[in-house]
């Protein structure tokens, strides 16, 4: 029997692959691979040139050693963060993939200024032929330093920010509610069970009628973090202790995830709210899922205020709590009180926070959206990747809520 073949120009067959279509995936990872080259090619080059190749004329081995541990940083990461955060999630890759990247950096942006401070010393005719040695010098011991002190800031238990926080809609039976603020803990390749049992006692020290963990709670499953995550369960406060996804959640089982605060003792506000109440006066608690949460294909996960607000007295002030600044217009227009976000890590090694400012409407502290809404963005109490923050210090957040007045951005 003859078979049938499609002439030029007819209708494909459904879920027949044509040439165009099988090709289009292969060169569309062609082009993400050339990004990733490109940008590692661009983050390794001003180190390497301000350290080994700008006139520096150190001697030979020493110029082929520094260039093969560029080379081979250059070659081996794609491999090292595939393994550490693929399918895989093998623990030891990531932490070599996340450390390194966090010292390419540092080594690139001061590389950088260092490049730039040369550049003007050689037009003022200053240095001579050291300048580019001294200059080398300089922008290794710096980022030496740096990385040394960020890595201490990064692993270190969270100072507490306190913040006075005014709320015209709050009632007087309510003023002095003691808000505590986490985000970010990001409990992933690097152990920090002890560090989370001392941040857990942190929190328990400042008393708190309410605690919130504004999301990005870990790099991993619920099983694969259960013993970093179990001191989050000893944490108390007086009326409730609510808990919402980050986006990083959507790639490691965000419902195990609210599953598993559940078991913690924690009010996993899935698009939903619950309302505390002292003295007479009631407070509103509301949460959506992330942003991220309806592309992940999870079903059920979208982020949805009208849902979070549904049946709750719209008199009452509404404390939302949303893990990425960018909700805080929906907020705005649902006329919520306070939002509480993180996801920022106020940038966690400087200057990346003016790249997280071109996607988010504030990188850290409190601000005002509208007449009536005010967000606070927490710098996050772990870090992300890199056990590094420079200039971006991670926090506890006390927000002490007043009834009445006007708060002071920060």
């Amino acid at each position: 029997m003859a078979v049938a073949r499609p002439e030029v120009g007819a209708v494909p067959v459904p879920g027949a692959e044509t040439p165009g279509e099988s090709a289009r995936p292969r060169r569309s990872l062609l082009r993400r691979l050339a990004v990733v080259v490109l940008i590692l090619v661009v983050l390794c080059l001003p180190p390497w040139w301000t350290l080994f190749a700008s006139g520096v004329d150190w001697p030979l081995p020493v110029f082929l050693a520094g260039t093969v541990v560029f080379a081979a940083w250059l070659v081996s990461f794609p491999f090292l963060m595939v393994a550490g955060h693929g399918s895989r999630r093998v623990d030891r890759a990531a932490r070599v993939a996340d450390t390194s990247l966090g010292m390419v950096w540092v080594l690139f942006t001061w590389s950088v200024l260092g490049g730039l401070v040369q550049l003007v010393l050689s037009g003022l005719d200053i240095g001579g032929v050291g300048r580019a040695r001294i200059v080398a010098v300089a922008v290794a011991v710096v980022s030496a330093g740096l990385l040394a002190w960020g890595h201490y800031e990064a692993m270190r238990v969270p100072r507490v920010k306190r913040l006075d926080v005014h709320l015209p809609r709050l009632g007087g039976g309510l003023d002095g509610t003691r808000v505590v603020v986490l985000a970010d803990t990001h409990y992933g390749p690097i152990d920090r069970a002890a560090w989370s049992a001392r941040v857990a006692e942190a929190v328990n020290a400042l008393d708190a009628d309410v605690v919130v963990h504004a999301g990005d709670i870990a790099d991993g499953t619920p099983v694969q973090r259960r013993e970093q995550s179990a001191p989050l369960g000893t944490i108390r406060s007086r009326l409730a202790k609510v808990y919402v996804t980050g986006n990083h959640e959507y790639g490691s089982e965000a419902q195990g995830w609210l599953d598993r605060m559940a078991d913690l003792g924690w009010e996993p506000l899935h698009n939903r709210h619950v309302v505390v109440e002292r003295h007479g006066d009631a407070l509103v608690l509301a949460g959506v899922d992330d942003v991220t949460a309806e592309s992940s294909g999870l079903a059920g996960h979208r982020a949805n205020l009208l849902g979070a607000l549904a049946g709750a007295d719209p008199a009452r002030p509404v404390l939302l709590v949303a893990h990425q600044p960018k909700y805080v217009p929906q907020a705005a227009a649902a006329g919520v009180d306070l939002q509480v976000s993180g996801h920022t890590h106020g940038g966690q090694i400087w200057p990346f926070n003016f790249l997280v400012r071109i996607d988010q409407p504030v990188v850290h502290g409190l601000s005002r959206h509208g007449e009536r809404t005010q967000l606070y963005t927490s710098r996050g109490t772990g870090f992300w990747g890199p056990p590094f923050r420079v200039f971006a210090p991670s926090e506890i957040t006390l927000l002490t809520l007043r009834s009445g007045g006007t708060s002071p951005a920060v």
